[in-house]
């Protein structure tokens, strides 16, 4: 989130070893003498220090307000600010969603989050020697229901380290041979361990709830088949069908509703109404819905008229609107684990799964 206030020596401090830890070099990091002269909307705004790397001269511009910042501001003040010394400036702030970053990148700001991202295009070339090896980006994404059933334990309230596969899988209506598929994938992408008690198979993981989730993104994919526009269809009606899409993310947040409702329906949904109780539309014609077929079931919560936040989150993740990804964020705060004392590693019994 842009602006997320940090306290000033805290600041100092992870910015240094950020640098150190990333670059292998001590930065020069000190006050800057002439920030006094700077317009007093820049002074409010920023803790202004001077740093020296790599032989080249900028300024690091600390974000010190409480509240959140538009993208289109602070834009408008790196360009003010760059403009009035005439040398490059970082934008350092404590916290910035995924899409904040991709947006300040896309616009070519020099912004730096300390344990976590630094972008420096006016250096790119002398930095890229510095920078650590990312990790190699998996290979394989997760089955559609080894992903569903992931996402399903993900849900559970409270969160537990450690839980029985074949128990989700029944929820989930899945066979034997999906159980066993879904444990291997899960093992092998390191996203859990394999204990046996007997004839019980028991998947374990030292991550929290949150860690996993983090952990799990890059092997999730969007829950959405394909998208058509269609009139209402009696069968499809709640608790059967869900809100989806910008109507589901409305419902989680304060963006307004779209035009046209959005549902998402299952594959053995559309492969009923397929025979004959669904007349698909060219276009959004009055009375009309739009639909998601979803690779698996979107009802992976019981008695919910929409679908679940983790999958909601990863078929929106590549809109493009701010208004969106905002939400997006806000929607972020309602994971089931957020708030929540007991989301660290847990071994309770089992309990169902259920909205947050």
């Amino acid at each position: 989130m842009l602006g997320k206030a940090v306290p000033k020596r805290a600041m100092d401090a992870a910015v240094h070893a950020y640098l150190h830890e990333i670059l292998g070099i001590a930065p020069k990091v000190r006050a800057w003498s002439a920030a006094g002269n700077l317009p007093y909307f820049l002074q409010d705004a920023f803790e202004v220090r001077e740093l020296k790397l790599l032989d080249r001269q900028m300024l690091l511009a600390i974000d010190k307000r409480p509240e959140r910042q538009r993208l289109a501001n602070v834009r408008g003040q790196m360009d003010k600010l760059r403009q009035l010394v005439g040398i490059p400036v970082v934008y350092v702030t404590g916290a910035l969603a995924s899409y904040e970053r991709k947006r300040l990148i896309e616009q070519k700001v020099p912004f730096l989050v300390p344990g976590n991202q630094l972008y420096l295009p006016d250096l790119g070339i002398d930095l890229r020697e510095y920078f650590r090896k990312p990790p190699a980006a998996p290979d394989t994404a997760l089955s559609p229901a080894t992903q569903a059933m992931l996402i399903a334990v993900l849900l559970r309230k409270p969160w537990r380290a450690e839980w029985q596969p074949a128990e989700v899988v029944s929820e989930l209506g899945y066979t034997a041979m999906t159980l066993s598929r879904a444990v291997r994938e899960l093992t092998a992408a390191g996203m859990a361990t394999l204990r046996t008690e007997g004839r019980a198979r028991w998947l374990h993981t030292e991550r929290t709830a949150a860690e996993t989730w983090e952990r799990a993104k890059p092997l999730l994919r969007s829950p959405i088949k394909r998208r058509f526009w269609a009139r209402p269809v009696p069968k499809w009606k709640p608790p059967h069908v869900r809100l989806a899409g910008l109507s589901a993310l409305a419902r989680y947040s304060v963006l307004s509703e779209p035009q046209w409702p959005i549902h998402a329906v299952s594959p053995a949904q559309w492969k009923t109404a397929k025979r004959g109780d669904i007349e698909i539309l060219p276009e959004p014609l009055p009375g009309a819905c739009e639909w998601e077929l979803w690779h698996y079931n979107p009802a992976l919560i019981p008695e919910s008229d929409t679908v679940d936040p983790l999958s909601l989150t990863l078929s929106l993740q590549d809109n493009q609107d701010e208004r969106v990804q905002l939400a997006l964020d806000e929607l972020e705060g309602r994971f089931p684990w957020c708030g929540d004392s007991t989301s660290s590693a847990s071994t309770s019994p089992a309990t169902p799964i259920s909205s947050c």
